[in-house]
């Protein structure tokens, strides 16, 4: 079901509201920097998501293929999304931390199906081996 969700970073500088249907899946990935920061995503077009305040206030890091804009406060360093375009997915998209919704509930999050993929030996489309770390 789709819902508008409000997020943040931890020191509130960035504010944003993203329409998500969390039941439409959200994913964890086991390249480097998703390990790293363990990130769990849902994946929307960026039509779907406003920024409210704090452009000013992020900061982005790209590696590899320079897809993805991995985003974060430079305040607090928290990474409330991410902006990026790939042609498999559809193209543009919004990656949102589902991790920095302020108003998910614990049972919309167990509930919201995980997809894994193994970004570490580019096969994207995969499911790695082992997952139960991510």
């Amino acid at each position: 079901m789709l819902k508008t969700y409000t997020g943040s970073c931890h020191c509130g500088a960035v504010r944003f509201e993203a329409d998500i249907d969390l039941s439409a899946g959200t994913g964890k990935c086991n390249c480097s920097i998703c390990t790293k920061s363990r990130n769990w995503s849902a994946i929307i077009k960026p039509e779907a998501f406003r920024l409210l305040q704090g452009e000013a206030d992020l900061s982005g890091y790209e590696f590899g293929t320079k897809s993805g804009q991995h985003l974060f406060c430079r305040h607090c360093g928290i990474r409330p999304f991410g902006r990026g375009y790939v042609e498999q997915i559809g193209g543009h998209y919004v990656a949102i931390q589902v991790a920095s919704l302020d108003d998910v509930t614990p049972d919309e999050l167990i509930a919201a199906p995980i997809k894994y993929t193994n970004g570490r030996d580019n096969s994207w489309w995969d499911t790695p081996a082992e997952i139960r770390h991510l």
